[in-house]
């Protein structure tokens, strides 16, 4: 199951755990993050005990039975799992893949002799913003990881130099281009024009990416100066081998997945039709879960038998990739349970209900409302799929190109000031060796600066177009 139809049957299928009164409700969110922070800053716990602990105080102070509260975060650790856990482990296997035969050394190798200095963050950001272009969020994490470890590590750079300006192309394309899953179902609510959308949201997303990426990466390599973390740093393999695969063979393997979900979705867009076989064959072939079986498969043979690995040396390395993922598993697996359990309380409801009286413009009232229901969930399609709801109503009377800045607006909204509630958070946290305060300083406040400069470059088109 993807990461999209989870949230969307977690969101849609259950009953609200309470009946809390709005003012009851805001002091629970607020009682509950205020847990998680404190037991993880003050106390040191590991940060699934204190997830799971805060999500219980939530639960707790919105006045939740227990049995609910506990039902809502499991719920919500599998479905996260199950939409990324087996996407992060086969991540992992790739990544191991690539660096135990050498390949990750060759495209770094390679990077460091095409771009040095100053040009590096601008090589991250395009190569993040390509390969991000048809993946979800997380596969595009697992598939850069250790491309951006290795060049940090090797090219003596910031690890926030780094690796900002490939986060930052990654979330600018989850959050506004299609076909990722946020904007489509946006489009789809608001009966925008899919061709426009694209055209626009690339129009947006070039100067939001710049800015988020590269040039706030000065800053927060200043804030925060960390080395790439040891554990997730590959071992420079091809100092013991006698070969190593060829940057092409090493290239091909890492887009394989990418360029099997971007012909799904352009299969998707130019047949349109369910039951037509070629359509179904894609869908199989591009769903992230087959597209990155694929890279692993076709990756034993294109980098492992190429570097002279036996079938033994390949079963350790994949068995030697899984150990170090387990935690991060859990970890965002629990958000995923803290997240369900926001939903589960009425949180989105409550504030869908609070913004029925806002009267601002349209594309506004979009951003905020996305805005609201990603700092109360923490989940950004389910931020897309309520705030794209709400204002469904209000795109009758747009224009074509009004109504596409309307998806827009939502999918900036959706993106804005990721924290403790966020998967994605602990996500980034744990593969960058960060703690809590260091994501915030960095990971946060640049997705907070996608939201705001995509958001106002929407404002900005709607005045001229």
């Amino acid at each position: 199951m993807t990461r999209l139809s989870a949230e969307m049957l977690a969101a849609d299928a259950v009953e609200p755990i309470t009946s809390a009164g709005h003012a009851q409700l805001g002091i629970a969110v607020l009682a509950g993050i205020a847990v998680i922070v404190v037991l993880i800053t003050k106390f040191k716990l590991h940060a699934f005990l204190a997830l799971t602990i805060g999500s219980l105080a939530l639960g707790a102070f919105a006045g939740a039975p227990l049995d609910k509260t506990m039902l809502s975060f499991t719920t919500g650790l599998g479905s996260t799992v199950a939409g990324v856990g087996v996407l992060i482990a086969l991540g992992a296997i790739l990544g191991r893949l690539l660096a135990d035969s050498g390949g990750a050394d060759q495209i770094v190798d390679t990077i460091l002799a095409k771009a040095g200095g100053r040009a590096m963050p601008w090589a991250m950001v395009l190569i993040a913003s390509v390969i991000g272009l048809p993946l979800f969020f997380e596969v595009g994490i697992v598939l850069l990881i250790p491309v951006v470890l290795m060049v940090a590590k090797r090219g003596n750079y910031s690890l926030m130099r780094i690796g900002i300006p490939a986060l930052a192309g990654l979330s600018v394309m989850h959050g506004l281009i299609p076909p990722h899953p946020g904007p489509l179902v946006a489009i789809d609510a608001v009966k925008a024009n899919l061709g426009l959308t694209l055209a626009l949201g690339v129009l947006v997303a070039i100067p939001t990416v710049i800015i988020a990426g590269p040039v706030f990466s000065k800053y927060a390599a200043r804030w925060v100066d960390v080395p790439a973390p040891d554990r997730m740093i590959p071992t420079r393999a091809s100092e013991e081998l006698e070969k190593r695969p060829g940057f092409g063979a090493t290239l091909a393997t890492m887009l394989l997945p990418v360029v099997l979900m971007l012909a799904k979705a352009l299969v998707d867009i130019i047949v349109d039709d369910p039951t037509n076989m070629t359509q179904r064959v894609f869908d199989i072939v591009g769903a992230p879960l087959i597209a990155l079986l694929a890279a692993v498969i076709v990756g034993m043979f294109t980098l492992g038998r190429a570097a002279g690995f036996t079938k033994e040396r390949i079963s350790t390395t994949v068995e030697k990739s899984l150990a170090p993922i387990a935690g991060i598993l859990l970890i965002v697996g629990a958000g995923g349970g803290f997240k369900q359990t926001l939903i589960d309380s009425g949180v989105g409801q409550m504030i869908l209900d609070i913004s029925k009286d806002w009267s601002i413009p349209a594309l506004l009232l979009a951003w905020l409302i996305a805005v609201a229901i990603r700092l109360a969930t923490g989940s950004a399609t389910v931020a897309t799929i309520s705030a794209a709801g709400l204002v469904a109503p209000l795109a009758a009377d747009m224009s074509t190109a009004h109504t596409s800045l309307l998806v827009l607006a939502i999918g900036a909204g959706s993106l804005f000031f990721s924290h403790v509630n966020d998967a994605g958070f602990w996500l980034v946290k744990e593969y960058f060796g960060l703690n809590v305060g260091q994501t915030i300083k960095t990971w946060s406040v640049m997705e907070t600066i996608i939201s705001v400069v995509a958001g106002g470059l929407v404002l900005l088109l709607s005045l001229v177009i």
